[in-house]
């Protein structure tokens, strides 16, 4: 079975055909870089990084890229309230970032380019624009794109110009021909930041609009035309409208297909400051573990609206219990994947269809139940093989077991060889208020042929 991937820009699964036989270029669109990341971000993050997986699973060569944009509004206004410079304060979220996405075992892409180390690009796509009357100069020192003079435009978020012009959502700013264009380069303002500016040649002093430095960046890294493109779906317009109307217009192939994840609400509500709902990756982490976090966000297709709540949280956390309890239980030896044995080939045909991980999980539990059946390590080493595709199960099911307790471990150990040594003396009402007492702190015993062993409730 091939893969089949739901491209946004024909709103169809299509067969995926790389432009390369065997390798993929794929590029997604990182973070704007000035505070830390939070679960949405989060969200994005997973679900492209369970894509990059399964492509190289599939024996693909990728070549992954994921940008940080290191210049903008935000960013600028962050450092100078902070009395720091642009670049102290990108490092320091970057290092950040990188920090708390590792802990949910994110995987770092091939390249991670700056928009800021790729401005000479930037320009020189403008420059392109401008020479296809795409692009013009505005009395201010702006260079702007004319949305009007592209063809296309509307194609991928499925929007008419006049529908966008009724629903205007674009601040009008007079040095525009019209309401809908966007800038490609903003001219510097005097109170801005020294470092906040660069040079514009030939344009003014100034620095690059949002949109244009992921054309940039893409093609510089992937080439002028490349496999698949990537994001939130909050980015599909404008940004990513943006993006087509400025490589295309350029006459750059571009991307072939687009792939959005959905939104992300917490209780079933936008994730809001003014809700008091918003959290970030770190805050989460500091009441789960990453593995179980991740584990969460494979339950939903990656498609799909993603709904963050504790208790849906703390039900996938019992969830992956099961898979390591499997796995805790019958020691698994390592196993090369066949595709064609029929568990391993059921997992496939689920990610094959649109990376469809709910799905797949469900075929990891049911060989689990198999595990636990049969007690065979074979079965045993497939549930952790294909778990690490998914990034999933690699590891120690005893340390995962045991964790989530505030509990000391040695104090633990000390009150079962307690338990055992009233047991050995026929106290059997000491050994059960032992157990009991455990429980009550959260540790549930469970003896076997080999003595007593512990996790965590």
């Amino acid at each position: 079975m091939s893969l089949r991937l739901y491209n946004s820009l024909s709103r169809e699964l299509e067969t995926f055909v790389p432009l390369v036989p065997g390798e993929v270029g794929m590029y997604v669109c990182g973070m704007t870089i000035y505070d830390l990341c939070h679960v949405g971000h989060a969200r994005m993050m997973m679900a492209f990084d369970v894509v990059y997986r399964w492509l190289v699973a599939s024996g693909y060569r990728v070549t992954y890229v994921r940008n940080i944009t290191d210049i903008d509004d935000k960013i600028i206004k962050r450092a100078v309230e902070r009395g720091i410079s642009i670049r102290a304060l990108t490092d320091e979220m970057i290092a950040a970032m990188r920090e708390d996405i590792g802990a949910l075992g994110i995987a770092p892409p091939t390249l991670e380019p700056r928009a800021t180390e790729y401005v000479p690009q930037m320009l020189s796509l403008i420059e392109r624009l401008e020479g296809r009357g795409l692009a013009y100069r505005a009395e201010n020192g702006d260079v702007n794109y004319a949305v009007r003079k592209f063809a296309g435009y509307g194609k991928l978020s499925g929007k008419s110009l006049d529908d966008l012009r009724a629903g205007e959502r674009v601040e009008v700013d007079r040095g525009k021909h019209d309401p809908l264009d966007f800038v490609l380069w903003k001219a510097a303002k005097a109170e801005e930041p020294e470092d906040a500016k660069f040079s514009g040649a030939p344009y003014e002093l100034g620095r690059p609009g949002w949109h244009i430095e992921c054309s940039a960046m893409s093609c510089a890294t992937l080439g002028e035309a490349f496999d698949i493109h990537g994001g939130g779906m909050d980015l599909q317009f404008p940004h990513h409208e943006n993006e087509i109307a400025q490589s295309e217009g350029a006459g750059l192939p571009f991307a072939r297909y687009w792939l959005h994840n959905g939104f992300l609400n917490v209780d079933d509500e936008k994730m809001s400051k003014s809700l008091g709902n918003f959290f970030t990756i770190r805050e989460v982490l500091q009441r789960y573990d990453g593995e179980t976090l991740r584990f969460f966000m494979l339950r939903t297709h990656y498609r799909r609206p993603f709904n963050f709540s504790d208790t849906h949280i703390e039900d996938a956390r019992v969830a992956l219990r099961r898979l390591y309890t499997a796995l805790d239980a019958v020691a698994p030896i390592a196993v090369e994947l066949d595709w064609s044995e029929s568990t391993a080939a059921a997992f496939k045909a689920a990610m094959d269809e649109d990376f469809n991980t709910p799905q797949a999980l469900a075929v990891l539990f049911e060989l689990a139940a198999e595990v636990n059946r049969s007690r065979s390590p074979q079965a045993a080493g497939l549930l952790r093989a294909l778990g690490a595709t998914l990034g999933i199960l690699q590891g120690n099911p005893r340390d995962y077991l045991q964790g989530g307790t505030a509990v000391d471990a040695a104090w633990i150990e000390d009150r079962i060889a307690a338990r055992a040594a009233a047991k050995a003396a026929r106290d059997f009402a000491r050994a059960d208020a032992i157990r009991a007492e455990l429980a009550h702190r959260g540790v549930t015993l469970k003896d076997g042929p080999e003595g007593t062993t512990w996790v965590a409730a």
